[in-house]
């Protein structure tokens, strides 16, 4: 746990990771095992490795650094990024449960490192795959003694096994569906989900839409900034889905965009207002917006319900202008995590402790923030 002001409060990690290896793959059957990928070193940069399926490299692997290198990178960036293989890689729950216990995190949620891009475009083997992954974590949680929720990985090229799986996982231990913010050729409103989000709030299950970018062309046309393929296209999701029906469509759907950071959150919620408050296109989620900015208290007022009426979270970073942003998100569907894992410009293992040492912020924002807000998303 962590204490503010003096209490001890229940923390979540809500962004946290779970590093594939050769283990995550010993679950496929016999009949799969021509899909199983291939982890192959690179002899020029012994520190970097490549997943290979269908003799292409895949997904995402994260450069494997000594705990030498890893404590020269916190030092030189100023943040905590020291993690252990079998830590990371979920080989050792203990000593990630131990780290847990050092930094005061009580639950972490893992997300996977791997499908960050599109993995494979045949059917057959997407399910085997997120089938494999699934079992894994499946077993972690169990080994974790419930601390270590997860978001699963549906096989959404086809919908009717997506479905099933999502069921399966359900039963143990998920704490999310994970969907890309591009899946393919499509975006997340399409009608090609909706079966997916029917099930998904039947079960009680939210979407947590990780950054990513499933779509191939549009990763190796701006591949030259991790910025513009990964954050912008969950940017874009974020407006779109607010502009869509799909959240009245799905009533009881919850929503989560994951790693962005929360800071472009004002320039979407008022762009939302002022396409939603066109006389042609009036909502009623959104009356009382005003047309001008005569009345900017009245405006925010309004913006700041967005998130909560169409049942929207997202995580903000522990460096984040809260007092800014907070006026326009409200205050109950920000969430925050550490990127555990990984070692990129916005992992941070120690992040929940800097957040909640803030002295800008209420102690009443630090809980709902690392606690009551991830519950309310996870259904935790």
């Amino acid at each position: 746990m962590l204490t503010i002001n003096g209490e001890q409060v229940l923390a979540i990690d809500s962004d946290a990771h779970a590093i594939e290896s050769e283990e995550t793959w010993s679950y496929l059957e016999p009949s799969e095992e021509r899909f199983r990928p291939r982890l192959v070193g690179d002899d020029k940069h012994p520190d970097q490795q490549y997943w290979v399926l269908h003799d292409k490299v895949v997904g995402f692997r994260f450069p494997s650094l000594t705990a030498k290198e890893l404590e020269q990178l916190s030092m030189r960036t100023g943040r905590d990024m020291n993690t252990s293989p079998e830590a990371r890689e979920l080989a050792r729950v203990d000593l990630r449960l131990e780290h847990m216990d050092q930094a005061g995190i009580d639950l972490q949620v893992l997300h996977n490192t791997l499908w960050i891009e599109q993995v494979t475009n045949r059917p057959e083997a997407e399910r085997a795959l997120c089938r494999s992954y699934n079992r894994w974590l499946a077993d972690t949680w169990e080994r974790g003694k419930g601390r270590l929720r997860w978001s699963c990985m549906p096989p959404t090229l086809s919908i009717p096994e997506a479905i099933e799986e999502v069921r399966w996982c359900k039963e143990h231990g998920t704490a999310a569906i994970c969907l890309r913010p591009l899946e393919g050729d499509r975006h997340l409103t399409d009608s090609y989900f909706y079966p997916l989000y029917e099930e998904a709030q039947r079960l009680d299950l939210p979407i947590a839409v990780h950054i990513a970018n499933g779509n191939p062309t549009n990763v190796d046309l701006v591949r030259h900034s991790l910025f513009w393929r990964f954050r912008v296209p969950t940017v874009a999701s974020c407006y779109a889905y607010l502009l869509s029906d799909v959240p009245e469509r799905f009533p009881r759907l919850r929503v989560g965009f994951i790693e962005a950071g929360a800071q472009w959150l004002v320039w979407v919620l008022q762009g939302v207002a002022r396409v939603r408050s066109l006389p042609t296109e009036s909502m009623p989620e959104l009356e009382g917006v005003p047309r001008s900015p005569d009345t900017p208290e009245r405006a925010r007022s309004s913006v700041s319900q967005l998130l909560s009426r169409k049942r929207v979270w997202v995580t903000c970073e522990y460096e984040d202008h809260l007092p800014y942003l907070l006026p326009y998100t409200g205050e109950d569907n920000l969430i925050i995590g550490t990127d555990y894992g990984h070692t990129d410009p916005f992992s941070n293992v120690r992040a929940l402790n800097e957040f909640v040492a803030r002295k800008d912020i209420s102690d009443r924002v630090k809980k709902k923030i690392v606690r009551d807000n991830a519950q309310a998303f996870y259904g935790l």
